[in-house]
């Protein structure tokens, strides 16, 4: 019998199994959080780019070896690319001086023939005085997208690598009047952006979320797909929606004969879901949100009263002395007033791998001035691009970048950076 004004005295072999199961239980959580982000899960967006971009192209050449009929391929890829976009007569050299990309869709190279389905991507500042300038209209302000995808009774975004996020991650919005914040779904952004947030309401979270992207509100594309069974025909529902209200904007069916159409025809459903929010933009329905922006306008009415309990709390000290003018030195100088101003800045880099964006950010971020750094896309083996909020004017930012390592080249709010 035990008694309660006695202490407990445990035995000291439990004691070393309790601790035993402490720690296995710690560890075994440890390993449960980690299960979580481990993996491969989102896909790294391409960047958004404002070249002029044709696809499928079709090439069939033949050449001495396959490396001849595969350049002479590019080269009517070239052409027929400029032909869709009807431009004036070019020599080939005119034509491969203005691209700046070929996209590889599909190919085929034998021993002298070479069989593809090619992209073909002009610059704009060389291209666009003879093929037509930027789309007109305004643009949005940036959105955050979370592709939500519901399939077999399940909803996912970056759980796992599915087909609707990797369709928007393909997909190249630099033509695009809406200004996609599409993050990758590596790391913790695969907790943080789930298939859940559509139900969520609270602003204070919404504008925690929407700043870590610096993104002004947010869209949800959304795709339900209906297997009929294992490589047969798939069926889709799509749904267009935006605002931390899950405003519903619009749908569509679309249907794919085969398991392998599946990605063509999800490319074609974020093209049309485009130009939905397109219209919707020209609408007038993509504002941001007032209830998302983190200065809320206060009443005229209650700010009176908030200022008049600050002046009763913190009354105004005495007014100084006035000075005369025979009291002041003539040949003092007058103060000057300056102000600095805040600007944004899109920086584009050469990102070969993840090191080289993180090196990247690190030495952006170590710019004096930079207020805060963030990556906008990720495009792992072409070109990334991040965010900076910058105090100063252009002229700074660049002297900063150089004393960085960096060179600098473009103009304006987008600049390239490289080592």
């Amino acid at each position: 019998m035990i008694s309660l004004a006695s202490p407990l005295r445990i035995p000291s072999v439990t004691r070393r199994t309790i601790v035993v199961v402490a720690a296995l239980a710690l560890a075994l959580c440890g390993v449960a959080l980690w299960a979580q982000v481990e993996g491969e899960r989102g896909i790294a967006p391409l960047a958004s780019t404002g070249d002029i971009e044709v696809y499928d192209i079709e090439v069939d050449t033949t050449g001495s070896d396959g490396d001849d009929a595969r350049e002479k391929g590019w080269i009517e890829a070239r052409r027929k690319g400029w032909a869709k976009l009807g431009g004036p007569e070019m020599s080939d050299s005119q034509l491969e001086g203005m691209s700046s990309a070929i996209i590889i869709q599909r190919e085929q190279i034998g021993a002298r023939r070479y069989i593809a389905t090619l992209g073909v991507v002009f610059d704009r500042q060389r291209a666009g005085q003879f093929v037509g300038g930027t789309r007109g209209g305004s643009r949005s302000a940036p959105l955050l997208t979370i592709p939500v995808l519901y399939t077999a009774g399940t909803a996912q975004v970056y759980e796992v690598r599915g087909p609707w996020q990797r369709a928007w991650a393909q997909y190249r919005a630099g033509d695009s009047r809406i200004d996609y914040v599409r993050p990758s779904g590596f790391g913790g952004e695969s907790l943080l952006i789930t298939a859940g947030n559509p139900a969520q309401r609270s602003r204070i979270w919404w504008r925690n979320v929407l700043g870590q992207f610096d993104a002004s509100d947010v869209i949800m594309p959304m795709a339900e797909l209906d297997f009929s069974y294992p490589g047969g025909p798939v069926d889709g529902t799509f749904t267009a929606r935006y605002g931390p209200d899950n405003t519903y904007l619009y749908s569509f069916e679309m249907r794919a004969e085969s398991q392998e159409q599946l990605p063509q025809m999800l490319a074609r459903a974020v093209e049309r879901m485009n130009t939905a929010y397109e219209v919707a933009l020209e609408r007038g329905l993509l504002k941001p949100d007032s209830s998302l922006q983190r200065t809320q306008t206060i009443p005229a009415e209650i700010a009176a009263l908030i200022e008049a309990g600050r002046r009763a709390l913190n009354p105004p000290p005495a007014p100084e002395p006035t000075i005369t003018p025979e009291e002041t030195d003539p040949d003092a100088p007058a103060p000057r007033q300056t102000s600095v101003p805040v600007q944004s800045f899109q920086l584009q880099f050469a990102s070969p791998d993840a090191a080289a964006i993180d090196s990247t950010l690190a030495a952006v971020r170590g710019v004096p001035g930079v207020g805060s750094a963030s990556i906008r896309s990720t495009a792992l083996g072409g070109t990334s691009v991040l965010s900076v909020i910058f105090t100063g004017d252009e002229d700074t930012l660049r002297s900063g970048l150089r004393d960085a390592g960096f060179n600098v080249s473009g103009s304006g709010n987008r600049l390239t950076i490289s080592r």
